[in-house]
C-alpha cells in the first residue's frame, strides 16, 4: 500500500544526492532511498528526482513509496551451521555460505537467527526485530566466525565494543595476483557504488574504512594474506582488494577473473572469518576463537599450491 510524506530539506542537507539525503530524512537505507527513486518517489515541484539528483536547503520533496510486510524471523534448521561456544550471554557460531545474518528484503534463503530459532536458542530481543541480537554480520558468500547476543548486557556491551574498535576480527583472504608492498594498510572511504544498488566503492563520500593485511603465502597467480579490521564496512575487505587491483578471488561481483574461479571450484569470494576475539560480556574476560577454513575454500588453496598450479 503506498504510504506518502512531504518534507523540506534542511540546510545541513544542501548539495547531497537525493538517495542520501531520502536516507537521513526518512531513516530509510540507501538501497531503499534508491529504489523509491528509480520508481519515480522523489518528486520536487512535480518533477521526479533521479537518486543521483542533489537536493538543495529549502527544497520541498513529496515522497512515494509501497510499505513493506513487517521482515519476520523464521525458523529454519541448517546443519552446515556449527555451535563452537555458548552460554548465558553469547553464542559463536562458525557460519557456512549461503547464510545471511538475519532477514533483509529480497532475501528469501536461511539466517543465522532461523537456524538458532530452529535449534531452540534464545537470543537477545535488543535491536529491530528482524535484527535480535545481531551485533555484527558476515555476507551471505563469506563464511566464519559470529557472535550473536543472548542476554541484553550482552548485546549492550559488544555493539559498543564494536563501535568502539575493541574487538578483534580477523579475516583471511586469497587475492588474485601480489599486492605491493606484500603487507600494508588500506585507508579509503567505502560508500555505495554510484552506479548499482548492490555494489559499494571507494568513494569520496564514502564512510571511514581501514583496513590491514599481510602476506601469509604467495603462489604463482594469487596470494594468501591474512587481514584486520579496523572498521566494519559493509564489503569492505572486498571493496578495499578490489580497489588495489587485487580482488578476492571467486568474487565475480568486484572484479575477479572468472577463469581462475572455475580453475579453483569457486562460486564465491575467497574470503573467511578467522579469527573473532572481544572481552567477554560477563566475566570482562577476553575470550578468543577460531576457525577452520571449509572444503570449498581449502580445495581452491589446495589447487594454488599443487606444483602445476
Amino acid at each position: 500500500m503506498p504510504e506518502s510524506r512531504s518534507v523540506v530539506v534542511p540546510e545541513g542537507l544542501d548539495g547531497l544526492r537525493a538517495d542520501v539525503a531520502l536516507s537521513k530524512l526518512l531513516g530509510f537505507s540507501r538501497a531503499q532511498s534508491a529504489t523509491i527513486a528509480a520508481s519515480g518517489g522523489v518528486l520536487r515541484d512535480g518533477v521526479a528526482l533521479t537518486k543521483s539528483d542533489e537536493v538543495r536547503d529549502g527544497d520541498l520533496l513529496e515522497i512515494v513509496w509501497e510499505s513493506r510486510d513487517p521482515l519476520t524471523i523464521v525458523a529454519q534448521a541448517v546443519p552446515e551451521l556449527h555451535v563452537i561456544y555458548d552460554d548465558e550471554d553469547i553464542v559463536v557460531v562458525d557460519k557456512p555460505i549461503g547464510v545471511a545474518a538475519h532477514p533483509a528484503p529480497g532475501w528469501d534463503g536461511p539466517t543465522v537467527l532461523g537456524a538458532l530459532a530452529a535449534s531452540g536458542y534464545s537470543i537477545s530481543t535488543s535491536g529491530s526485530p528482524e535484527r535480535a541480537g545481531i551485533v555484527h554480520r558476515l555476507d551471505a558468500g563469506t563464511s566464519g566466525l559470529m557472535v550473536v547476543a543472548k542476554s541484553e548486557r550482552a548485546y549492550s556491551s559488544l555493539k559498543r565494543a564494536f563501535h568502539d574498535r575493541l574487538v578483534h576480527k580477523v579475516y583471511h583472504a586469497v587475492v588474485q595476483g601480489h599486492p605491493d608492498p606484500l603487507s600494508g594498510t588500506i585507508d579509503a572511504p567505502v560508500g555505495r557504488h554510484p552506479k548499482s544498488n548492490w555494489k559499494f566503492a571507494v568513494t569520496s563520500d564514502g564512510k571511514h574504512a581501514v583496513t590491514h593485511y599481510e602476506t601469509i603465502e604467495a603462489f604463482p597467480s594469487a596470494s594468501l594474506l591474512e587481514v584486520t579490521l579496523e572498521t566494519g564496512r559493509t564489503h569492505q575487505i572486498r571493496v578495499h582488494m578490489a580497489a588495489q587491483r587485487h580482488p578476492c578471488v571467486g568474487d565475480t561481483m568486484y572484479g575477479a577473473d572468472p577463469t581462475l574461479s572455475a580453475r579453483l571450484g569457486l562460486t564465491r569470494q575467497w574470503l573467511h572469518a578467522q579469527r573473532l576475539g572481544f572481552n567477554h560480556p560477563g566475566s570482562g574476560e577476553w575470550v578468543e576463537f577460531d576457525s577452520s577454513y571449509p572444503a570449498d575454500l581449502q580445495h581452491a588453496l589446495d589447487v594454488l599450491r599443487a606444483p602445476s598450479a
